[in-house]
């Protein structure tokens, strides 16, 4: 199971979510294709309802604690309740590349 499977199906078990997309970005950033170490999560789940956009980061990064010691650098989190997502129009948000990117 690759980094990124392993992530989705932790993903899965602990926010049910209604949507979730997982993508290594580790290629726009100065660690490269086929590093594991940037990831950009789009979840949807009925779990944020209620929280605020501090704690919902604060129950993925404890989620994923042991992964962000042991390799994972970066997470770019973009959080969401049902509602909120169909009010943005279910649009996949984009990251920017790394400013260390080619050095």
């Amino acid at each position: 199971m690759s980094k990124q499977q392993a992530l989705l199906a932790k993903i899965h078990t602990e926010f049910r979510p209604h949507f979730v997309a997982v993508e290594n970005e580790s290629h726009l950033h100065s660690s490269g294709r086929g590093a594991d170490s940037h990831f950009k999560f789009v979840i949807v789940s009925d779990i944020f309802e209620g929280m605020s956009r501090v704690q919902r980061h604060q129950t993925v990064y404890q989620l994923f604690a042991d992964d962000l010691k042991n390799g994972i650098h970066a997470l770019a989190l973009h959080l969401y309740t049902k509602e909120e997502w169909m009010a943005r129009g279910e649009v996949f948000p984009s990251s920017p590349n790394c400013s260390g990117v080619g050095l």
